[in-house]
């Protein structure tokens, strides 16, 4: 007869699940899982190359999880082949960098702001001057993560770093989906919706993908450098001229730049696919699998949402909330009750200071819905796999009764705190921060919620 299970540190327990689930989708882990050396041969992703065809192994990329990836590259291929032919570029936030032996990590911008750099462009003018230089006799391995975007600035033709940043910002004060904001960069650039891969001069192309968007769609993530592009510029045109018609204003190269193309019928970039191949190699079902195990391991009977769960932070954060109580009122013992995914923060009109992110409001929207009810036996965690929620420098946040109580006695309530965004200031006062620091990889959001009735 087994043994019972020791009584539950929920709060410990739900950090340690979601540890788990990053973990497993560590960077480097993942891409020494694809990438083997053995004698004269190198596999990627399944594909063999024999060594003799190979003149020089080029590695370029960009994304929160580039340092682990790169390293994991490094590690993978081992220290002689390193030595006789790797070299390469990768685009890295600034708190990412470290020494690697062949594969230089650049500064793209600084550490929780995630927007377009001069940094970054220079780092991204580099990365196609070295594949512009590859030959037929040559591979080039691209690693790509979440965050990409951002990292990998190159503004086309005419068009500078500042028009860009101008259009994205009115873009998304207008309210732009994700979907219009990336159409529209795409086409403002010279490295995006497949340029970087047109640029390309090197017989094989392979790209390691590590997804942070839901379904995994290969020309959104980090806007599809190595992936044809199903937009054109006249998309893009029209994007910006529906904005303009709603009181937006644009800068008149980037409207003159989407006019010439659209007018020439210029397309984005034809995939190659005798010679490109995209391949993900990790997301947030990885993650998710992973803490079920963990969770499954200390004794919680597990009901998992996917991975696949968008909408809006506070709206998420009530729902999971309201899950949580009615899961204490079945009676079953110990569950766990995890999801993925990335909602958005609907922000709040307000002159007043205020900081958080997308994690830290869903577990703020969670307390606030759980203020007035008994929160012994309850725990609700959310946290950004690649340990950054917004401009701060938390991963996310967890409520349990402790913070509750800890709110109280600092005399604050998660309303007011709810009303104008200003979650991180509510959990720097209550407790509840998840703090991590980079974790070198990006697979989206996890959530894990323990009920112990």
């Amino acid at each position: 007869m087994s043994r019972p299970l020791p009584p539950h540190d929920l709060t410990g327990d739900a950090i340690a699940i979601w540890q788990a689930g990053v973990s497993a989708v560590d960077a480097e882990r993942l891409v020494c899982s694809m990438v083997r050396h053995e004698g004269e041969s190198l596999t990627i992703a399944g594909e063999a190359m024999p060594l003799r065809q190979i003149n020089r192994l080029m590695v370029v990329g960009a994304g929160k999880a580039g340092a682990g990836m790169a390293a994991g590259f490094e590690r993978a291929v081992g220290s002689r082949l390193l030595r006789e032919k790797v070299a390469g570029w990768i685009n890295v936030p600034a708190d990412c960098v470290r020494s690697l032996e062949k594969i230089h990590l650049h500064a793209s911008r600084p550490a929780g702001v995630n927007e377009p750099t001069a940094e970054g462009v220079a780092g991204a003018e580099r990365i196609l001057e070295l594949v512009s230089q590859l030959t037929p006799d040559d591979v080039c391995v691209v690693l790509l993560s979440g965050g990409g975007s951002a990292l990998l600035p190159a503004p086309a033709e005419g068009i500078t770093l500042a028009d860009k940043q101008q259009v994205t910002r009115t873009l998304m004060r207008a309210g732009a989906r994700i979907d219009e904001l990336n159409c529209v960069r795409k086409h403002l650039s010279r490295i995006k919706g497949g340029r970087l891969a047109q640029a390309c001069r090197a017989g094989r192309l392979m790209a390691l993908i590590i997804s942070d968007v839901i379904g995994d769609p290969l020309n959104v993530i980090a806007s599809g450098p190595t992936v044809e592009d199903p937009t054109t510029a006249a998309d893009a045109l029209r994007i910006l001229q529906m904005y303009a018609d709603r009181g937006s204003t644009f800068p008149a190269s980037v409207l003159a730049h989407l006019e010439r193309m659209a007018a020439s019928q210029a397309g984005a970039p034809q995939a190659r696919p005798d010679v490109v191949r995209n391949v993900v190699i990790g997301n947030i079902g990885v993650a998710l699998a992973a803490a079920v195990d963990e969770a499954q391991r200390r004794g919680y009977q597990v009901r998992s949402f996917g991975g696949a769960n968008a909408g809006v932070a506070r709206e998420v954060g009530a729902e999971l909330a309201e899950e949580c109580l009615k899961a204490r009122t079945d009676g079953q013992g110990a569950i766990c009750l995890l999801s993925g995914g990335e909602p958005v923060v609907e922000l709040a009109p307000t002159d007043r200071p205020r900081s958080g992110g997308r994690n830290q409001e869903l577990v703020l929207a969670a307390a606030n819905r759980l203020w007035s009810e008994e929160t012994d036996g309850i725990v609700i965690l959310s946290g950004g796999t690649d340990g950054e929620d917004g401009p701060t420098d938390a991963a996310g946040a967890w409520i349990d009764s402790l913070v509750l109580e800890n709110a109280r006695r600092c005399g604050i309530e998660p309303t007011e705190f709810l009303k104008i965004n200003n979650s991180y200031a509510f959990f720097a006062q209550a407790g509840g921060h998840l703090k991590t620091g980079p974790t070198h990889t990006n697979v989206m959001d996890l959530r894990v919620c323990l009920v112990e009735s």
